[in-house]
């Protein structure tokens, strides 16, 4: 059974941008940033994804322990970080949409700090804000039918991934599946889904951005528990990844692309006859005159050869068999 959501404007406009913004990581060759901006990135992950939970390490401890330092600070924090930094280095291992997978990560988040990692809870459970019930969870013999169903859905149902990926991190956290770990969970699994929509998704710490709207988070959470859709939930995480990804653009400082790259890249793409105007499609960004640089030094070059004239030119990659006789 499908979950209950609707596509709004704004969760179509959001998709756009965010469209938009992984357009942009393509043209400029982002598909895994440089090896400092993917460390930080991590780092943000992981401190963000637990500080929400409670821990009380800070971004500089979580660095030290990725770099294997000691630390002063809670046995229980500490355990927590190291689970967390074991449990991203194994991130492209996992399966997405393998429920099997799903428990494994649940088992190395949290081995040795519940009584049964990586195993679906045994008892009834609920969420409560400021003394109040929030939210009582499924019955736990309904958990695993009910996970069942939601992987189902993320594997079969025909909507957008990155949309599937917000609707499944919302229902997740309503089934509750475990004894501790959800919050936590549904952040780690929603990155593992986005990252089968687009692999840049591993070094964008959408985490960081849910940290810093702590209390929209947990609104749209209850927002969409009292109206029985998670459209609300779908609607903030859109905007949150929106905002993260183009951040993680920002910071590359990638510098104009040079020749070479920029060649490279586009003749893997145009595969058959293209013009002017299909080059400047894939390098996004680089101006008529650039186009027409890069056009005429591969004519020189004998990389590609040419048909027709003026604005009816078009070009295609020199076949190498035929150059060669």
């Amino acid at each position: 059974m499908k979950p209950p959501y609707e596509i709004t404007n704004t969760i179509l406009y959001l998709y756009g941008q965010i469209t938009e913004a992984l357009g942009m990581s393509k043209s400029l060759l982002l598909v895994k940033p440089e090896a400092k901006l993917r460390r930080q990135n991590r780092i943000k992950t992981i401190y963000s994804s637990l500080a929400i939970e409670g821990n009380t390490l800070g971004i500089e401890h979580v660095s030290a322990l990725i770099d294997n330092k000691r630390i002063v600070g809670p046995k229980k924090d500490i355990l927590e970080v190291q689970n967390a930094i074991k449990a991203y280095q194994h991130l492209n291992e996992l399966k997405p949409y393998s429920m099997k997978d799903f428990l494994k990560a649940h088992g190395i988040l949290m081995e040795g700090l519940v009584d049964n990692p990586g195993k679906f809870r045994n008892s009834q459970v609920g969420i409560i804000k400021e003394k109040e019930v929030t939210h009582i969870a499924p019955g736990y013999n309904m958990v695993p039918d009910l996970m069942k169903d939601l992987f189902e859905y993320i594997k079969k149902d025909k909507d957008l991934d990155i949309i599937k990926s917000c609707v499944f991190h919302y229902e997740m956290e309503f089934i509750h599946p475990f004894e501790d770990g959800n919050g936590r969970m549904g952040r780690f699994w929603q990155t593992r889904l986005l990252m089968d929509a687009n692999p840049i998704f591993e070094y964008v710490p959408v985490e960081e951005t849910i940290k810093n709207h702590q209390e929209e988070y947990y609104k749209s959470l209850e927002k969409s528990d009292n109206s029985g859709s998670s459209t609300i939930f779908i609607e903030f995480m859109l905007d949150a990844i929106n905002k993260s990804l183009r951040e993680t653009i920002e910071e590359t400082n990638v510098p104009n692309i040079d020749y070479s790259k920029r060649i490279e890249y586009a003749l893997s793409q145009l595969t058959d006859w293209f013009d002017r105007k299909e080059y400047m499609k894939i390098n996004k960004g680089i101006s008529t005159a650039t186009a027409s640089r890069d056009l005429k030094q591969l004519l020189e070059d004998e990389i590609i050869e040419s048909t027709g004239t003026g604005r009816m030119t078009k070009y295609r990659k020199v076949n190498k068999k035929k150059a060669d006789t």
